[in-house]
């Protein structure tokens, strides 16, 4: 018997594209389901930080302050393979240092947002087939026995049909909704591999933290609670790469990458990785749109899989949940992907380039030294950092005048403000959800707000010290700029044409269900 469930939007994948998309969706009213192919949480982590970026837009939900509370923070971008630091002291950020936290703990919290506002999770549930028209798409799932859905309610094994508006694809590099959906994969293939190992060893002095050279080749070691995280280049990979790794296999490796015996007291964890980068050719297909791994892979230099997959669904979220709502302007769900894979093709040349300065190619040593000179100057370091972590990200708005304010395009800064007889951040606004219309320091009211205002734009007047020669702005809900004008009267466009791009033309209700979008 085919168990029958529907929702406004399956996501596939319970990663952290996947939940944070949740947290999103959920937030804004979204009947949102989340199928994960595992029936548990990974017990292991393959990444261990949250950048600056991801920081910043964490901030814009709320979200930040467990994060922040639970990780270390370093005050440097990852390492680019150069003697230059990428230091983002001066960087274009509200918190200007990388935090260490494990993987599975961002996973964990996010689905706990995810869950307590209203999304629901069912782990165990894998993706067989999925098929899409007008309406909605439909998805084949099925269950294994003895898998279970969160609470401790037994989930019946055999085949579930689930049925939604729109399906998201968070399901990693080798997404099943991706080839189902036909959406093509190209890039470069792996053509090294490197093996990671959370090891124990019997002697810690064996493998202190940091780079170490051998007669064959290199280990890099990371420290961790009670074991150490090694990477070193597998000197050869099987025919089928994903396959595991045997202990022995690691321990041989290491010896001859170090030239000589490493006695391991215990193997926590095991796997390799490989430098394929690919980019999905669309992140759209109708009903069914790509985010995270799904729609992009690449080296692992800068450590910025993660936080990547967290914009892409940060970027989504809000154009999705009006999308269903039924409240968003024309092609406003488009433009994520107008938007995010640009932004993509920009992290896939960074990765390849870090790949390339971390090898051993004698022939990129001159420029290497030319990098090495050029970012020494002055701002260099804190431009590298923006540039590696997406700091630098900004959006094309359709302005007349994109050149009128650094401001447009880009997420705007948290700005400290004095507004409605307190003192608020503006990321606190922010997190409404709601585009944002800001007059600043006793600066008019534009004269279309009345226009704003019925497409669901909140407007606030506010005292600024830092507005950057601003007197009026148009946040989107994700809190990047739309439209600004000056205190000299410039204006980045009409702030009409503005709303319309962004905002929509409705009364800034949530309509009633017969008129949202519905499987």
């Amino acid at each position: 018997m085919t168990r029958r469930l529907t929702a406004d939007v399956l996501i596939v994948g319970a990663g952290p594209a996947g939940l944070l998309l949740a947290v999103e969706l959920a937030a804004e009213g979204v009947d949102t389901l989340v199928a994960e192919r595992d029936p548990r949480r990974p017990r292991r982590s393959r990444g261990f930080t949250l950048n600056a970026r991801s920081l910043d837009l964490l901030a814009r939900r709320g979200l930040a302050a467990p994060f922040l509370a639970e990780g270390r923070p370093v005050a440097h971008a990852p390492s680019v393979g150069l003697p230059v630091t990428a230091v983002l002291d001066g960087a274009a950020t509200d918190h200007p240092f990388t935090l260490g936290i494990p993987q599975l703990r961002v996973e964990e919290v996010l689905e706990e947002h995810a869950l307590a506002r209203g999304a629901r999770l069912l782990r165990g549930h894998r993706l067989d087939a999925l098929r899409q028209d007008a309406d909605g798409t439909t998805a084949a799932v099925t269950v294994d026995d003895g898998h279970s859905s969160p609470g401790g309610s037994a989930a019946s094994p055999g085949p579930v049909e689930i049925s939604a508006a729109f399906t998201v694809g968070c399901d990693g590099g080798r997404s099943t909704v991706r080839e189902q959906t036909g959406i093509g994969f190209p890039g470069t293939p792996a053509t090294t591999w490197t093996l990671l190992g959370d090891v124990v060893p019997a002697d810690p002095a064996d493998l202190p933290p940091g780079p170490h050279t051998g007669p064959g080749g290199s280990v890099f070691v990371l420290p961790r609670p009670g074991y150490v995280r090694a990477m070193l280049t597998d000197p050869a990979p099987p025919d089928d790469p994903h396959s595991p790794v045997a202990p022995g296999l690691f321990a041989e490796a290491l010896e001859g990458a170090l030239g000589r015996p490493v006695p391991l007291a215990d193997h926590i964890w095991l796997t390799r990785f490989g430098d394929a980068a690919r980019l999905a050719d669309r992140y759209r297909d109708g009903r069914v749109l790509l985010a995270g791994d799904a729609a992009h892979i690449h080296p692992p230099a800068g450590a910025v899989g993660v936080n990547v997959a967290l914009e892409d669904a940060h970027n989504l979220g809000w154009k999705l949940a009006r999308s269903v709502l039924g409240t968003a302007p024309d092609g406003l769900l488009d433009t994520y992907g107008s938007e995010r894979r640009p932004a993509a093709e920009r992290v896939l040349a960074h990765t390849r380039a870090q790949a390339l300065l971390n090898g051993d190619e004698p022939g990129l040593r001159p420029l290497a030294d030319l990098l090495t000179h050029l970012l020494s100057r002055p701002g260099g370091p804190a431009s590298l950092a923006e540039a590696l972590v997406g700091l630098d990200t900004c959006h094309p708005m359709g302005a007349e005048d994109p050149g009128a304010h650094p401001w447009l395009g880009r997420l705007a800064p948290d700005l400290d403000l004095v507004a409605e007889g307190r003192r608020v951040r503006l990321s606190e606004l922010v997190a409404e959800r709601r585009p944002l219309l800001l007059a600043l320091n006793g600066a008019h009211v534009p004269d279309d707000v009345r226009e704003a205002q019925q497409a669901g734009v909140r407007t606030v007047g506010a005292y600024c010290a830092a507005a950057h020669g601003a007197a009026a702005l148009l946040l989107r809900p994700d809190g990047h700029t739309a439209w600004v004008r000056t205190g000299d009267g410039r204006q980045t466009g009409d702030l009409a044409d503005a709303v319309a791009r962004w905002c929509g033309k409705t009364d800034g209700g949530v309509p009633e269900p017969a008129a949202r979008l519905r499987p």
